[in-house]
């Protein structure tokens, strides 16, 4: 084979590859004909419509799936890596769960164990240095800073499985696939119960990753940081282009810019945007804020087009009264009873106030809003609320309040029985819940079908105060960008927790930092604040080195002493062993040639035997003495080998 063909062959051997491929679910075809590359190491994004099959792409890559036609082509000797949709009640603690994610990890520590159970010191030797190849020393070190980054505490370790909530569970399962020395990740909305701290944190892990990564998110912020590569599933279409999210984006507005329906999309949304600029230029304390908005404004032709054929079309409703203020509290606390989240907390809300909630895991963000939508009980202080006050409040338990055996029309018919069937049809038509979908049962419904169907009944109570923790969980593309637009135009008060960074810069006005206790204004923007868990990452590691990161460190170096004993320990047995081997032959030898050399002492040998017997056991004398004396030096120099090495400790 001529050297470039060669190359070429290695190559395809190394990286993904689809030809003409097929797939489909239930007899539905999903994507036909698809022919695509992906190169080690490339970090492509999925997008694409729900329901279009960037799951059921995962799972033909991952063998769950078998094409209907074509071939799918993966290294044979990649090991792939896929977040658990389910996490059973394990009694397992969360580090030991997350290491069981590297299976060959966890062979290795179990033959190891039966290795030093039977005192066999080759394989003993041979298994520890595969384990130093793989960083088995390290695992823990490594497992440890990754649920560091998700938002897990020492204290958290050592936990059962069982005893986190489920959306802690879903972060244990990313944490055990991010762990598990994966060739390729296959990610379906890793962000989805993290916050924007973790979120930031992931988005680094994943850039820094040498392991070829398909990632299917949301959040368009996190694609642009993380992918260099888009695949776009589209009326049944593979579709791969080079760059970021907002590169694709871009490239879809260029082809939708001639119609006429995306021209009349960008002229209303460009307007939405436009009157909040013109609010922001005449506050001073908002001019960081504004000049957001600005470039928002800047590339909003693009976002507009891109989106112009998007399923949803709805608005707030009006509400029935906007007294001003809506909500004060004045150094107001809550938290749990041994204990306050947040103290001191003064706050005033009026109309048309967006008011983005920023801080750290755990700080008290969404104890905030609770404390906001009086879902947890004031500790101290003064709250005033308006008389006509009216609170929307959105968090992911509403999608647990939803009537599963119940349709989304019954669910808006039992807020307005009296409203004629057609006007609420045409409401839920501007959340995709059209025809036949708008009269199935809730209980089978996607997490997105279900936060946009909580969105829309919570829209309908036409609320004058919105208090959202987290809404664009489980939400795709242009449901997000829907509700971007509608929060714009919303005349009440907003209060948001997102980890939705374009969410955070295009509808919040003022940021509020939550932390130690304390809610304060934030003098910056999303950049700043990064900035500012950067510092604070660094400042606690100056402080104060991770107790956990010690720990580990001083594990390593014990499991590498170990593992030096261990070595030694089966160097010296196998040389003991050969020893013992050699000691057993020459002792057959030296007797054989010992009761030869008696018989030929024996003046009555030579008259018993003829001439051709006494010439042969001659010969057998003189090849086992020189058997001995090859044995004898192969013995001393075992002896000296044995003796040259260092006494274990």
């Amino acid at each position: 084979m001529r050297p470039i063909l060669a190359a070429t062959a290695i190559i395809r051997l190394l990286m993904i590859a689809l030809r003409q491929v097929t797939f489909a679910r239930a007899g539905h075809p999903l994507v036909v004909d698809a022919s695509l590359q992906i190169h080690p190491g490339w970090k492509v994004g999925v997008v694409g419509a729900n329901g279009c099959g960037k799951s059921s792409l995962f799972a033909l890559l991952s063998n769950e799936l078998h094409a209907e036609s074509g071939d799918v082509s993966i290294p044979a000797s990649w090991h792939i890596a896929r977040v658990a949709q389910e996490t059973p009640a394990l009694p397992d603690a969360a580090l030991d769960f997350v290491l069981d994610g590297d299976v060959e990890l966890r062979r290795i520590e179990r033959e190891l164990a039966e290795a030093e159970a039977r005192n066999d010191g080759v394989a003993i030797g041979h298994l520890h240095g595969r384990y130093d190849e793989i960083g088995g020393y390290s695992a823990k070190a490594r497992a440890a800073e990754v649920l560091h980054g998700l938002g897990f505490t020492d204290a958290d370790f050592s936990r059962p499985v069982a005893d986190f909530s489920g959306g802690w569970r879903v972060r244990l399962n990313l944490a055990r696939a991010l762990s598990c020395r994966a060739d390729l990740l296959l990610l379906d909305e890793p962000t989805n119960h993290l916050d924007l701290d973790a979120v930031l944190w992931l988005e680094q892990w994943l850039k820094s990753t040498p392991a070829t990564l398909l990632l299917i998110s949301h959040d368009r912020d996190f694609l642009d940081a993380v992918v260099n590569q888009i695949i776009a599933i589209d009326l049944q279409r593979l579709n791969m282009s080079s760059g970021g999210y907002s590169d694709y984006e871009r490239a879809k507005a260029a082809r939708l810019a001639t119609q006429q329906s995306a021209f009349e999309a960008q002229q209303r949304e460009i307007a939405h945007l436009s009157r909040f600029v013109e609010r922001f230029k005449a506050k001073a304390t908002k001019a960081r804020q504004a000049q957001s908005r600005v470039k928002m404004l800047e590339r909003m032709e693009i976002v507009a087009a891109a989106h112009v054929d998007s399923p949803f079309h709805f608005s707030f409703r009006e509400p029935e009264s906007l007294p001003d203020p809506l909500l004060a509290i004045e150094k107001a606390g809550a938290g749990y009873v041994d204990r306050k989240i947040i103290d001191n907390v003064t706050l005033t809300l009026r109309p048309g106030a967006r008011i983005g909630l920023l801080g750290r895991n755990g700080a008290g963000k969404s104890t905030l809003i609770k404390l906001l939508a009086n879902a947890v009980p004031q500790q101290g202080g003064e709250r005033k609320e308006a008389k006509a006050l009216k609170i929307g409040y959105f968090a992911q338990h509403q999608l647990e309040q939803l009537r599963e055996e119940e349709s989304p029309l019954w669910h808006v018919q039992h807020l307005e029985p009296l409203t004629p069937e057609q006007e609420l049809r045409d409401y839920l038509g501007g959340f995709d819940f059209r025809g036949d979908m708008a009269m199935r049962p809730v209980g089978p419904f996607s997490g997105g079908e279900k936060s946009r169907l909580a969105l829309a009944l919570l829209i309908r109570t036409r609320p004058n105060l919105l208090l959202l923790d987290e809404p664009t969980n489980h939400l795709d593309l242009d449901m997000r960008e829907a509700l971007t637009f509608a929060m714009q135009d919303f005349e009440g008060g907003v209060v948001f927790v997102s980890h939705d960074r374009h969410l955070l810069r295009t509808c919040a006005d003022e940021l509020l930092l939550v932390a130690d206790g304390v809610v304060q204004p934030f003098d910056g923007d999303l950049d700043d604040y990064s900035a500012w868990l950067a510092a604070q990452r660094s400042a606690e590691k100056e402080a104060a080195p991770d107790a956990m990161a010690e720990k580990s460190e001083r594990l390593q170096q014990r499991a590498e002493a170990k593992a030096s004993r261990q070595a030694l320990l089966a160097e010296r047995r196998k040389l003991t062993k050969e020893i013992e081997k050699l000691d057993k032959q020459l002792a057959k030898l030296q007797a054989e040639k010992a009761a030869l050399d008696a018989q030929f002492a024996d003046p009555d040998f030579y008259a018993a035997v003829d001439r051709a017997k006494s010439e042969e056991m001659h010969k057998r004398a003189s090849a086992l003495g020189e058997q001995i004396d090859d044995i004898e030096m192969s013995w001393l120099e075992l002896h000296e080998a044995l003796e040259a090495l260092p006494a274990a400790d």
